[in-house]
């Protein structure tokens, strides 16, 4: 029977199914690897075929694995919180678990046709109450533990209580606000229980604090920066402001340091390694305080100086003026009369843009003056405080000096501003160098001059410490995590309030649910839309948090509770987690680097901190995959004389002739760039009735490389792929477009080759009527020498992640072996489990079909490599006669001429092509030919 590639993977998928084939086990002799993707976001859409990239690599490395003798761990779930179904909700009035429910069944009808080897007896949903219980717990940790940096790890707040109690706050040290109390053990003891919890959520690791976000009001809620692009939602392209608001924050910068450094141990792509520390962004320099200048305005103020972090200290008497921050908590109060209403408008334009967006405009100047002044610590000279977009109020102080003869953007805005510019370096012009590490004589005071920079640095450091105007710090760009979104569909937060304060709820009562609520949209008076909730508090009536957890709660731990998914007890068993360790193998998009990829760690170190995991970093080696671009298909229509488009469509090689617009097309009704026209007029109503100028009689669409998207018509849908050409086809050519890491354009012009390959791989086979069988005689060396190749290789590329080099090795073998017309069973069943990682389907079936009982290769061995079979011991010499060349024959290179003309002339094919003759000549040239004239 031919290749009925329909029937055989529908076979195997329900195979699977039904044995679960693929359940891994929770304790093995077998050596354990873990591999795991990046879990989706059900999205209504459905998988294209740019999805499934990541997933293909990854399930023929998980395959590949098991026939290497590994217990596999390799699960599935979903990232199922999240804006779209509750933006959805909102429009529909259909609750997001519903939308989500069919979503999910859509992707996993997806996932299954596929033919990937999950273990969905494993599948987790971050939105189901049995999840997110979880996530709820591991919050209520953070709530109770503090950072001391001294043990450099999370410790049990019950144990800065002890301390507080025995000590006071005297020898903490620890990860915590900057404004906190000093007090002795008795005054300790003396506050009442609500002054106490006040003090303690200073130090939790979550905490409640006045951050400014990213607020978009279209949607309700706050927006991470990755959230937000050119001032808008990513999610609708609504406009975002910036805005003070209290929220939930997670103390991530206690662990800048051991993020950083825990890149060292990883094997991660280095440009992904490099974005993490660029974000965390650690800087060694010095802080300074700048003494606010009472006279006049300021005489009331309480505080007596802006502090700024600045890493070219030694440049301080070159700073002209201080730029704080528009957010900055002083702006208000150091503000004249006389600016307020500039200040003011500043403030109002700052809003509309994004974080993101200001950290970028390093072209664009822009400022207002407060009215206020600073003194220089080192010598009282008088500085005017600005405010300035591109200084951010959560990184460092939220507040610079500003150096305008050794930074660029200093330069610019002191010139803008007409500020003056003094030169403490030997850089005159800063227009056209401005190195800040630039060695120099300093000429501004004699205690620096003549020094070089790292002389004047520590100069400049031990005077500012002298006079408590400073000291040696180090700093990082990062900021604490923003832990809150004022919208429905996501966490419930398991704390109530009392007396304005947050309070764990008990454990016991886990998990919050989220309560039914009329419509998901904040309330009248502004409160998020839990708001709506009717009797939904704690007990006593004491109120909830309204707000829900961020999307990055769920997905920051999921890879644990696929080690013990269905435990109700605790979110893993400490020995599921001592068994899978971590995950060795995670494949997924570069765009998570600085959210979940940043926040996965930080939870797991944590988790580390409290034992309740056993390795510090979770993912071993990671792996970006490379984006699979649309390939857009255009058709242009013909333009009038007054400018108007009309009815005729013009082929893409004829357009140089005509005045033409493009216009994006159905990339499914386009074949080898071939418009089908009947089903364009009925994709396009106007165009029923279309005239057509054609090339060789056909209508040539235009090619571009686009992303894949709706609006330009080039989305593939797997399906149609699958129905087509079968699942195997479709694993295969993902495989086949490029390196894995690599972006590529998604091109159906060259599947039909794939699915031609395996068709001729089930050829072999199967007899000219299409008759399995297979002979059981000893292999050739030849047939060996192809074997044992293509094992090397495939071996090879696997461990590597070179997937597409494979598959054009198996069409090189699939081709020898059907010149050699092997029907060899030693040669071919050992072929089928090298290819089944690709190609499950096919594979299994002929694994059955030579009567394998056990029903699966799943867990067959790997045929082993032997290098001998590819010792060069023959050579196919080419056979000419009369200077035509009629056949190769393979001889042993050991022997010597005459013999080689002896087992030429004793051939019987060689005979056949003779007729009878002896040859009058016969030439042999040892390892390149025999040429025999007749």
């Amino acid at each position: 029977m031919d290749y009925q590639f329909k029937e055989i993977e529908q076979k195997w998928q329900q195979f699977w199914a039904q044995n679960q084939t693929f359940k891994a086990e929770d304790k093995s002799s077998k050596p354990k690897y873990y591999v795991l993707d990046m879990f989706p976001y059900p999205s209504g859409a459905g998988l294209h075929v740019g999805h499934p990239l990541g997933y293909i690599a990854s399930d023929i490395f998980a395959r590949y694995k098991r026939l290497k003798g590994f217990n596999v761990l390799h699960p599935m779930g979903y990232d199922s919180f999240g804006l779209p179904a509750e933006q959805y909700a909102i429009q529909t009035g259909q609750h997001p678990a519903i939308t989500t429910e069919d979503n999910i069944a859509t992707y996993r009808r997806q996932l299954d046709q596929i033919g990937f080897s999950f273990d969905w007896s494993r599948e987790v949903r971050t939105s189901s109450p049995d999840y997110y219980k979880w996530t709820q717990w591991i919050f209520m940790q953070l709530f109770n533990s503090w950072y001391n940096k001294d043990a450099d790890k999370a410790q049990s707040i019950d144990q800065l209580v002890a301390h507080f109690e025995t000590k006071g706050s005297a020898g903490i040290n620890a990860v915590c606000d900057d404004e906190i109390l000093s007090f002795t053990a008795d005054e300790w003891k003396a506050f009442s229980n609500q002054q106490q919890q006040d003090e303690l959520l200073k130090y939790r690791l979550t905490y409640l604090r006045e951050s400014t976000v990213n607020w978009c009001p279209a949607l309700g809620t706050v927006l991470a920066n990755d959230e937000v692009k050119d001032g808008f939602s990513e999610r609708g392209g609504y406009p975002v402001e910036q805005k003070k608001m209290t929220q939930w924050s997670m103390r991530i910068t206690a662990y800048a340091e051991r993020l950083l450094q825990g890149l060292d141990t990883i094997d991660w792509p280095e440009p992904l390694k490099e974005m993490q520390r660029n974000w965390i962004g650690k800087s060694t320099g010095a802080s300074v305080k700048f003494p606010i200048d009472k006279s006049g305005h300021n005489a009331a103020l309480g505080t007596d100086f802006i502090e700024v972090f600045t890493t070219r200290v030694d440049t301080i008497f070159g700073v002209t003026f201080l730029v704080i921050a528009p957010e900055h908590e002083l702006v208000s109060a150091l503000t004249t009369p006389e600016q307020k209403a500039e200040i003011e408008a500043y403030i109002t334009q700052t809003k509309k843009k994004s974080e993101l967006d200001r950290m970028a405009d390093a072209k664009t100047v822009s400022g207002a003056f407060t009215g206020s002044y600073v003194l220089n610590p080192l010598n009282g000279q008088q500085i005017p405080i600005w405010i300035a977009d591109y200084v951010l109020a959560g990184y460092g102080t939220g507040a610079v000096m500003a150096v305008p003869s050794g930074d660029q953007r200093d330069y610019l805005f002191a010139k803008h501003f007409n500020l003056p510019v003094v030169q403490i370096l030997d850089i005159q012009n800063i227009e056209t160098e401005a190195d800040p590490t630039k060695e120099g004589t300093y000429i501004n005071s004699d205690f620096i001059n003549g020094l070089a920079y790292k002389e004047a640095t520590a100069a400049v450091v031990a005077k500012l410490e002298e006079i408590n105007a400073g000291k040696a710090k180090v700093n990082f760009r990062m900021r604490d995590a923003i832990f809150g979104r004022q919208r429905y569909w996501g966490e419930p937060v398991p704390v109530y309030f009392k007396e304005g304060l947050p309070h764990l709820i008990n454990e016991s009562h886990l998990p919050l649910l989220l309560p039914e609520i009329d419509k998901y949209l904040p309330t009248e008076t502004g409160e998020p839309p839990l708001g709506r909730a009717e009797d939904w508090k704690y007990e006593g009536g004491l109120p909830y948090e309204l707000s829900t957890m961020p999307g990055w709660a769920g997905s920051s731990w999921y890879w644990y509770r696929y080690m013990d998914a269905k435990n109700d007890k605790e979110f893993a068993s400490r020995e599921a987690i001592e068994y899978w360790k971590d995950v060795d193998l995670y494949i997924g998009g570069s765009e998570h680097a600085t959210g979940h990829l940043l926040y996965s760690r930080f939870w797991n170190k944590f988790l580390k901190d409290l034992d309740l995991v056993v390795e510090e970093e979770p993912f071993k080696k990671l792996i970006n995959q490379g984006m699979i671009q649309g390939r857009s298909n255009f058709v242009y229509r013909l333009i009038d004389e007054e400018g108007r488009g009309t009815n005729t469509l013009v082929s893409h090689g004829l357009i140089k002739q005509y005045k033409t617009s493009p216009l994006h097309v159905d990339v499914n009704i386009v074949e080898n760039e071939i418009l089908n026209i009947e089903k364009f007029k009925q994709w396009r109503p106007e165009f029923t009735d279309a005239e057509f100028v054609l090339e060789g009689g056909k209508y040539i669409c235009g090619v571009e490389v686009e992303k894949m998207s709706k609006s330009k018509f080039n989305v593939v849908n797997p399906d149609d792929i699958i129905s087509r050409f079968g699942a195997d086809t479709l694993r295969m050519y993902e495989m086949f477009l490029g390196p894995l890491e690599q972006s590529k354009p998604w091109n159906t012009n060259g599947i039909e080759g794939v699915f031609k390959f395996l068709r001729k791989f089930w050829r072999l086979f199967h007899n000219d009527a299409w008759e399995f069988g297979v002979n059981n005689a000893a292999p050739s060396k030849a047939e060996l020498k192809s074997l044992h190749k293509i094992i090397k290789k495939v071996e090879e590329d696997i461990e590597r992640f070179s997937f597409n080099t494979s598959v054009s090795s198996f069409m090189i073998a699939v081709n020898e072996l059907t010149d050699l017309k092997c029907n060899n069973r030693a040669i071919l069943q050992d072929m089928v489990i090298i290819l089944s990682p690709y190609a499950p389907h096919i594979c299994e079936e002929l694994w059955s079909l030579l009567g394998n009982a056990d029903g699966t290769l799943s867990y067959a061995p790997f045929p082993k490599f032997n290098a001998e079979y590819l010792v060069e011991d023959e050579f196919a010499y080419p056979i000419s006669i009369n200077g035509k060349m009629k056949m190769n024959l393979s001889i042993s290179l050991s022997l010597d001429v005459k013999e080689i003309e002896a087992f030429v002339l004793a051939n019987a094919d060689v005979q056949k092509y003779l007729d009878g003759k002896t040859p009058k000549k016969l030439i042999v040239v040892k390892g390149r030919i025999v040429n025999m004239v007749v």
